[in-house]
């Protein structure tokens, strides 16, 4: 596991009932139902630990899904609800300390003199070595995968600096050897949600189907047939066969507390990417004329580049691999992509009678696997500040990003990552229904409820209106005219409060159709959307 917590999973958005009955609703008849809601637990990562903006933060951590469902669950019997202290995180910064060093960026805001979304100014004072030593009935762990939730020493702090731990997990975890499951179940819960597995294949998604190298292709487990997720890079995508194991194990034991009792809870499918704001706000093609700097230079890199480039590719069978820069209208950013056939050989051997070896050489190495982006690819949202910048590790005048040196593989989601990331979906989500299927048959009745979030994620494409009239897209903040419409969180992955309370809903409207419960939901617009500072 790789120390960067920007992890993930996607924002699940809501069908509309007919009748709602919101939060504030008067003299209503409330009732559990067939639930039991006196110790609920919530396992999971960072949707379930409240993450937003790029951090888990004092005030993010009040919104996050589980701890609104226990303000209903209150309502009907539910007991106390507890989440890893923030008391420490004085100034509502976010972030992560280790021995004085930030391991974790603070959290995203929108600096309105700007205009964009950048980390809001102040050092964190979380530090990860302040031990709570304590179970929580939010076990919700950023960055977390299916397996992690059953590792011990996953919560020692001697293994953070060398990635071996998570410091979230750290930060709570009850011994150093302790499982996240094993110190869940110590709450004895009588109900749970589990909202674990996006990052099992989102981690791959949202760096672009790379390792931590940028340029080379993270693991698709389902196809290298490697079982041991021990061996497991941060970004590689988990063997189905993995993941059924661990979420087999999480369910049996959450169901089963060790009395004749069984356990009832909600499980969450996994949300597709594609329509979350992080792959969608980054155009393929944001080059416009003036941004190359008008005809003259474009003139020049069709000349000095794109040209040669083309004449190579087309040479080999591939004419449209990259075209010339069009003077007239806005053009596709070049990028990397690990599954394009390596012209590295061909283009040497071409530019060497101009350019000389050494020179042709490199050009090859550098764009022996470019081309230009497609419709078809999904570049991802931190591609925005890196897209015409300069490379500082290439050579002049091939140095700018995106423009005369191809974007890193992390920065694009190719049409065949994209693949693997649905395919590895799909597995999941069969394993998910079928296991909480195969319980609730053995049982004879509902034990198991399910919330298909993925199902739901993908009326969010065409706009959604939730219950209270409030109409939301998938875009992401693009200024005050969309502000209230956005559920999503600056980091363009995680929800935001508004997004929560709609994920409390769906969450809400299972239970009360599955357990025969009368809980009353959450009026989303009630909650915050961006967070915007006059000044940072």
């Amino acid at each position: 596991m790789k120390n960067k917590y920007i992890l993930l999973s996607a924002l699940a958005i809501g069908f509309a009932s007919c009748e709602p009955e919101f939060e504030n609703a008067v003299d209503a008849n409330y009732t559990a139902g067939e639930a039991n809601f006196s110790s609920y637990v919530a396992l999971g990562n960072s949707l379930t630990a409240g993450y937003m903006d790029g951090t888990v933060s004092r005030g993010s951590q009040v919104n996050s899904y589980p701890n609104l469902l226990a303000q209903q669950f209150a309502l009907v019997g539910g007991g106390e609800f507890t989440q890893p202290s923030y008391a420490d995180d004085v100034n509502n910064l976010g972030g992560l300390m280790l021995g004085g060093n930030p391991i974790g960026n603070t959290r995203l805001v929108i600096d309105a003199s700007q205009g964009r979304p950048e980390t809001i100014a102040g050092a964190s004072t979380i530090e990860v070595s302040n031990l709570q030593a304590k179970a929580f009935n939010n076990m919700g762990v950023p960055g977390a995968k299916s397996f992690h939730l059953l590792a011990s020493g996953y919560g020692n702090l001697a293994g953070v600096s060398i990635g071996q731990a998570n410091p979230y997990f750290v930060r709570h975890a009850t011994t150093p050897s302790a499982t996240v499951l094993q110190d869940a179940m110590t709450k004895n819960p009588t109900f749970f949600t589990n909202w674990i597995g996006a990052n099992d294949v989102l981690a791959y998604a949202t760096n672009g189907g790379a390792t931590s190298n940028g340029n080379t292709a993270a693991a698709d487990h389902n196809i290298t047939g490697n079982l041991n997720p021990s061996t497991y890079g941060g970004n590689d995508i988990t063997n189905s066969n993995v993941f059924a194991n661990a979420y087999s194990t999480i369910l049996n034991t959450l169901t089963n507390n060790g009395s004749n009792t069984v356990i009832k809870g909600v499980v969450c499918t996994i949300p597709s990417v594609t329509s979350i704001p992080y792959f969608t706000t980054v155009p393929y093609a944001p080059l416009t004329p003036s941004a190359l700097g008008g005809s003259t230079n474009i003139n020049a890199l069709n000349t000095q580049l794109y040209g040669p480039l083309d004449a190579i590719f087309t040479a080999y069978g591939e004419p449209n691999r990259i075209n010339p820069l069009s003077s007239t209208s806005a053009n596709p950013i070049l990028i990397t992509d690990v599954d394009a056939a390596d012209r590295s050989a061909q283009i040497t051997a071409a530019l060497t009678p101009t350019l000389g070896a050494p020179t042709a050489t490199a050009f090859g190495a550098i764009f022996g696997k470019a081309r230009q982006a497609t419709s078809a690819d999904l570049i991802v949202l931190p591609a925005s500040s890196v897209i015409g910048s300069t490379n500082t590790s290439a050579p002049s005048p091939v140095n700018i990003n995106g423009v005369s040196y191809p974007m890193a593989n992390k920065w694009v989601l190719t049409a065949n990552e994209q693949a693997k990331v649905a395919s590895a979906t799909t597995a999941y989500n069969n394993i998910i229904t079928g296991l909480a299927t195969t319980i609730n048959t053995n049982a004879g009745h509902t034990v198991i409820a399910v919330a298909d979030m993925n199902a739901i994620m993908n009326h969010l494409v065409t706009g959604l209106r939730t219950e209270n009239g409030s109409f939301y897209t998938a875009n992401y903040f693009s200024g005050s005219a969309n502000e209230g419409a956005v559920l999503f969180s600056l980091d363009g992955v995680h929800p935001n409060a508004r997004g929560y309370a709609v994920i409390a809903n769906e969450i809400i409207k299972v239970i009360n159709r599955e357990f025969k419960a009368n809980l009353p939901l959450k009026n989303a617009s009630n909650y915050p959307g961006i967070n915007i500072l006059p000044v940072n």
